[in-house]
């Protein structure tokens, strides 16, 4: 199975096992399983492909006023994604939008990857409808745009505000649906996501912000996508969202399980965005949980994301000046890493260097960082183990809390002092002084 990190960087195979994967609730106030909650739930009444009466009144808008949710997903399937990106909205229109949540897309297509319904291409905007065929779209197309360059961070700006202006709602998520590969120094132009192989653009993680920028509020980003889950892309996109939804690893290629997700929401589309994204988790680990795949996922609260570069910088000044750099080496080849060799659990780095130290500074500001980690920055997190799916082998996740970070073996590469995180926090700096000799 394609896995959602780029694939011309690295392989992204998940394969299926027979071994079985653990699951982790890596908070305890788990919500339990989402497939059990989701059973006998029959969805509200949803808009069909002939009920036009959403789009008459020249926008998502009931009579009763906006709706709750308005849940936007930027499907770039211009790449060998292709195939997912229609099976996934096949699945999203098994609960449809309904008169307290609109489901829009806007969904890309390529030339060479996947041939099923009508094998158009080009770009098009859908707003979802409740339909039970899963082999063929039921929605109608709302505009067709061309060939929109889905590399490009101002084709997102573009989508989200049109779906806020035709479809308002009390809240708004919106997804990026893509390949990703978080921050990734390996080569240099391939930071980031929505990976357009037509332009042979993507969206760079300073771009990210930009386009917060320019869309104005989001409740819930989430990137169905690979490797996102860090803190050198969450800090950056801070100041534009209230919850950040991401994977530290590379996802299996058919991304969440939109049937159940929208069917949680519809059954309570009143719900705030916390519960929405605990919600999306347990449906996304659920579902790997029963295919034996390994997954992680988690939600970070954008607010608590102003305390990190402190947080991270009384540890890093407080370990450089122990001198402990062997512990700091080997904590840093031991903590769970992830798909991207570089890759490693926050937490787990500094829970294994409290472990080890024997300096009372370094332990405090150690347990300080994994506190706020567990307590304030990521609310909810669970990870299935992966047997053997990834290239380089088995992955046990039992030690990760939700958010990863960048380990360097040498330099941090080009563009990394351009993020918002290098400018502020020590961990650059860190990183340079355990990697001399």
């Amino acid at each position: 199975m394609i896995g959602r990190a780029l694939c011309a960087v690295f392989s992204g195979i998940l394969s299926v096992s027979a071994v079985s994967a653990d699951d982790f609730t890596l908070n305890s106030d788990n919500l339990g399983s989402l497939s059990a909650r989701l059973s006998g739930i029959e969805v509200p009444a949803a808009s069909t492909a002939k009920d036009k009466g959403f789009f008459g009144n020249g926008g998502g808008q009931s009579a009763g006023g906006p709706a709750e949710w308005t849940i936007m997903v930027f499907g770039n399937g211009k790449n060998d994604l292709e195939r997912f990106l229609i099976k996934d909205m096949n699945e999203m229109e098994r609960t449809g939008s309904t008169p307290k949540m609109n489901v829009l897309v806007e969904a890309g297509r390529g030339p060479a990857y996947d041939n099923t319904d009508g094998d158009w291409k080009g770009v098009r905007r859908y707003r979802i409808v409740r339909d039970r065929n899963a082999n063929k779209l039921a929605s109608p197309v709302l505009a067709d745009l061309g060939n929109v360059d889905m590399g490009d961070y101002k084709s997102v700006v573009d989508f989200v505000k049109w779906g806020k202006s035709n479809y308002p709602a009390r809240k708004y998520m919106l997804i990026l649906w893509n390949h990703g590969s978080g921050w990734d120094r390996s080569r240099a132009p391939e930071k980031g996501i929505s990976y357009d192989e037509v332009s042979g653009n993507h969206i760079n993680t300073p771009q990210l912000k930009l386009m917060l920028d320019e869309i104005g509020h989001l409740d819930v980003l989430g990137s169905d996508a690979c490797l996102m889950q860090m803190a050198e892309v969450d800090y950056e996109i801070r100041d534009g969202v209230d919850y950040i939804l991401g994977s530290e690893e590379i996802e299996p290629g058919d991304g969440q399980t939109y049937d159940e997700f929208l069917a949680f929401v519809a059954k309570k589309p009143a719900m705030g965005g916390e519960e929405l994204t605990r919600g999306a988790i347990d449906v996304f680990s659920d579902h790997y949980k029963k295919k034996k795949r390994g997954s992680t996922q988690s939600v970070v609260r954008a607010s608590a994301l102003a305390k990190l570069p402190a947080l991270t910088n009384a540890f890093a000044e407080t370990l450089m000046a122990s001198g402990e750099k062997a512990l700091a080496k080997d904590s840093r080849t031991k903590a769970t890493r992830f798909n991207l060799t570089y890759n490693r659990d926050l937490h787990h780095f500094a829970a294994l260097v409290a472990d080890g130290t024997k300096s009372v500074a370094v332990k405090n500001a150690a347990q300080s960082l994994m506190s706020y980690i567990t307590g304030e920055l990521v609310i909810y997190s669970r990870a299935n183990n992966d047997p053997g799916g990834t290239p380089s082998g088995p992955r046990n996740y039992a030690q990760i809390r939700g958010i990863a970070a960048y380990f360097p073996p040498d330099t941090s590469g080009p563009g990394y002092q351009d993020l918002a995180w290098a400018k502020v926090s020590k961990w650059d700096e860190l990183s340079v002084w355990m990697n001399k000799p």
